[in-house]
């Protein structure tokens, strides 16, 4: 599938090779991406919601809460829980955009397809599977069985409270939802050393787009639509920080030179957000550092 938005970053990036991107990606589910995702403890998707607003979720489970029973199917026994801004959406079908992330390996595998609840869980019917480097991931190690530690609690607001900068300023991992119209919608990851996403307006944050596998799947996806979801996880405290709004990619070298290792930096403004207490069942327990994490400076 041509995607114009990734074809347009590709080019202003330098790369000018055919077959790049979503136009090299397959529908079906290798028996090996089958096998990764029977594995999963975490879930990440991505999907608009009935405005329009990206949002980025995550669903958990034991090993085997998701499966592939066919080389076009993915089933997931988990659906976004009361609270959550996706919840409910999937009554109806809906792009759907997935992140298999495994950390204790640095192994992720992204789904983009149709999905629709069925029973208590989702089905996705795929359009593109494939997997991404592992740079930029920090190790982690599920802890315990996944039984809740307290109760769910959600907080609604227009902008980021104090503590939420705090904690997204000391965030080595996000997740970011993106769409394409009439392309569908994409979950992927972002990681780097604590600071690397910065806190640069009242309402904006800034992150630098660090090398990567040059696919641009995101970054095309921004070119067609700025509305863009992010998705912060308290790994040990089971917390959930969504928040939706738009982004742009800002191009220009000089301010890019000022951050370690960026190529690009996107700018992110804040609309909504979603403060979900409880939303992790099982708690991870940091291991170490991507060897590939640029230094950040203050």
């Amino acid at each position: 599938m041509m995607h114009e938005g990734e074809l347009t970053v590709q080019r202003r990036a330098g790369f000018t090779g055919s077959g790049w991107g979503s136009a090299g990606v397959r529908a079906a589910v290798p028996a090996v991406a089958a096998e990764f995702l029977a594995r999963q403890r975490l879930l990440v998707i991505a999907a608009a919601d009935g405005d329009g607003a990206l949002w980025a979720s995550p669903l958990t489970g034991p090993p085997g809460f998701a499966a592939a029973p066919d080389e076009r199917t993915v089933v997931v026994d988990r659906l976004p829980a009361a609270g959550d801004p996706l919840a409910g959406l999937f009554d109806e079908e809906h792009d759907v955009g997935m992140l298999a992330l495994e950390p204790g390996s640095r192994r992720r595998m992204r789904v983009n397809g149709r999905a629709r609840r069925d029973g208590s869980g989702l089905r996705v019917r795929t359009e593109q599977v494939y997997a991404n480097c592992p740079k930029y991931i920090q190790t982690r190690t599920p802890d315990g069985d996944g039984t809740p530690e307290g109760p769910r609690t959600v907080a609604r607001s227009g902008e980021v409270a104090e503590d939420q900068l705090r904690w997204i300023a000391g965030a080595d991992t996000f997740f970011v939802a993106t769409r394409a119209p009439g392309k569908g919608a994409d979950a992927s990851h972002r990681g780097g050393a604590p600071g690397f996403v910065r806190v640069t307006g009242a309402r904006r944050l800034t992150w630098p787009d660090y090398a990567g596998n040059a696919m641009f799947m995101t970054l095309g996806n921004l070119e067609l639509d700025p509305r863009c979801g992010l998705l912060f996880l308290d790994w040990e405290g089971g917390r959930a920080l969504h928040l939706t709004g738009r982004a742009r990619i800002d191009w220009d070298p000089e301010r890019a030179a000022a951050v370690p290792g960026a190529q690009r930096l996107v700018d992110f403004d804040v609309e909504r957000v979603v403060e979900v207490a409880g939303a992790l069942p099982q708690r991870w327990t940091f291991g170490g550092y991507s060897r590939f994490n640029p230094p950040v400076t203050t």
